[in-house]
C-alpha cells in the first residue's frame, strides 16, 4: 500500500476531524509543513480560528514545520494582541480612528516577531503559544501549557508559564537527531526508516550512522 500523500486533506478514511493541516489553512501569514496534522473534537476549521490576533498590519507569521502533531483546542496568540506597556496608557486609541487616528503617529505597537514551531513537535490539548516563541524540533508541549518563552529541541515542557520538565534524550543524542534532520529526507527514505523512527533511539541512530558510513 502506498504512503498517504501530503496533499490529502483527511488522511484517515471516514474521519474528518483530523487533517493534514497545510491543506485547510488559507491565511497568507500561516505556513505549515507536510504531514503536520491537526485533530479537533469538533471541526478542523477551528485551527485557523484559534490563531488569535493575526492581522496583516502586524506582519508577523506563524510557521509550523513538518510531521507535527497538534491537539484540539491549541491556541496561538499573535502579535496583534500586544498593547503599549511603557506608555501612560495601554489603550489602543488609534484603532478607533477619528480624532484619535494620529495617536500612534511615529510610534509602533510592541512585537516579538514570528512564532515558529519546529519539526516533529507534539502540542497537547488546549496548550497556548504566545507571540514570538520558537519551539525546537522534537519538543513536546503538555496539555494546558502556556508557552511564554522559547522551547529547546527535544524538551518536554508543561505548566503556566511552561517550564522544561526534562529533555527527551541526552544532549549527545539530541545533537545526533538534529543532525539527521530525518523530516527533510525523501519520503521513500522516511518510509524505510519508519519502523526505527517509532522505536528505540539508539537503534535508529546506529542504522543511520551505518548508512552514512557506507556512503562515505
Amino acid at each position: 500500500m502506498a504512503v498517504v500523500a501530503p496533499s490529502t486533506v483527511f488522511p484517515l478514511a471516514g474521519y474528518e476531524r483530523l487533517c493534514f493541516l497545510k491543506n485547510v489553512v488559507t491565511h497568507p501569514q500561516i505556513t505549515i509543513g507536510d504531514y503536520t496534522y491537526y485533530d479537533d473534537f469538533e471541526s478542523v476549521g477551528n485551527f485557523q480560528k484559534n490563531v488569535r490576533y493575526l492581522f496583516d498590519f502586524t506582519g508577523d507569521r506563524l510557521i509550523i514545520g513538518k510531521f507535527c502533531m497538534i491537539a484540539s483546542g491549541v491556541e496561538f496568540i499573535m502579535n496583534g494582541a500586544n498593547h503599549l506597556t511603557t506608555a501612560v496608557s495601554a489603550y489602543p486609541f488609534a484603532v478607533f480612528g477619528g480624532d484619535w487616528a494620529t495617536a500612534m503617529q511615529d510610534k509602533t505597537y510592541p512585537t516579538k516577531g514570528d512564532t515558529v514551531v519546529g519539526n516533529d513537535v507534539w502540542i497537547g490539548y488546549r496548550a497556548t503559544i504566545l507571540p514570538g516563541v520558537t519551539i525546537g524540533d522534537g519538543a513536546i508541549i503538555g496539555s494546558y501549557a502556556v508557552v511564554t518563552r522559547n522551547v529547546p529541541a527535544y524538551a518536554i515542557v508543561g505548566g503556566n508559564p511552561a517550564q522544561v520538565i526534562r529533555p527527551r534524550f541526552e544532549e549527545a543524542t539530541i545533537s545526533q537527531l538534529l543532525s539527521s534532520a530525518w523530516w527533510e529526507w525523501p519520503l521513500e527514505k522516511i518510509t524505510h526508516y519508519a519502523p526505527l523512527l517509532t522505536g528505540d533511539v539508539t537503534a535508529f541512530l546506529a542504522a543511520y550512522q551505518a548508512e552514512k558510513s557506507s556512503e562515505a
